[in-house]
């Protein structure tokens, strides 16, 4: 046999034994692909599974921090004449007029909220403009709203709702999407805070916001901003003629 016989044998063998051990290493990478799909997705294929998960994902509303039952002794404390489902039923309307103000580039969309929360969407749509950018939000649909934070502050007291909300979001720069997809829904979640005003001048003009709510007799500080008298010397508290709930910011987290 001559030596170039040999050698072409040889390299066939090689060849038939690397084959092999390509062959089985596939099988055993393939099998741990399937077994690790299964573990994780409860499917056979990874790519399958991934995109059973994303589906998963744009279907799954965002859970939200609820502290409702945790306020609302104190708020209702401080305000009995407070309505919860009215007030919540309101930070819905705010936040989907603010997101359909923002689509339709017209901050007169907003139904109701201060000169700070105009001016905040009033900012956003300049940006957007100055960026030559259109964001959209279609198809909004509200999940759940609670309470989940309620602070106490000079001169006003404020309650923040947080909502759990979908919509097929898009930002395009040049009539291109850089930024979301109009194709798939996006799952968010949005606090909107709600405010309690005595003087709406004292609190939208910030130079005057360090003012505080004392008792005119005795100096000391009121126990809450709906007191009729001073806990410590009976002195009647004549409120601030203004006196309001009103929506102030709206914020994605």
């Amino acid at each position: 046999m001559s030596g170039n016989l040999i050698a072409i044998i040889v390299i066939l063998v090689l060849l038939l034994v690397l084959a092999g051990i390509i062959y089985y290493a596939y099988c055993n990478i393939r099998k741990k692909l399937r077994d690790t799909s299964r573990m994780l997705f409860g499917t056979d294929s990874m790519i399958e599974g991934m995109k059973q998960r994303e589906k998963e994902v744009e279907m799954t509303p965002k859970s939200v921090s609820s502290a409702t039952n945790l306020y609302m002794p104190s708020i209702m404390r401080d305000f009995p004449e407070f309505h919860y489902d009215e007030m919540k039923s309101r930070a819905e309307n705010v936040l989907t007029s603010y997101l359909q103000s923002i689509t339709k580039q017209n901050p007169a969309l907003l139904s109701e909220g201060t000169r700070e929360l105009k001016e905040q969407l009033r900012l956003r749509l300049e940006m957007l403009q100055n960026q030559s950018q259109k964001e959209s939000f279609e198809n909004i649909h509200i999940h759940r709203t609670e309470i989940h934070q309620y602070r106490k502050q000079r001169g006003r007291q404020s309650i923040v709702l947080q909502t759990a909300v979908e919509y097929f979001h898009a930002l395009k720069e040049n009539g291109k999407v850089i930024r979301g997809s109009e194709e798939h829904k996006e799952q968010a979640k949005y606090n909107v805070e709600l405010v309690y005003i005595q003087d709406q001048d004292m609190i939208e003009n910030q130079e005057d916001a360090g003012l505080g709510l004392n008792c005119p007799n005795c100096g000391a500080p009121l126990p809450g901003l709906g007191a009729k008298k001073c806990i410590y010397c009976d002195t009647p508290i004549v409120e601030y003629n203004l006196r309001v709930w009103n929506f102030s910011w709206v914020e994605e987290v």
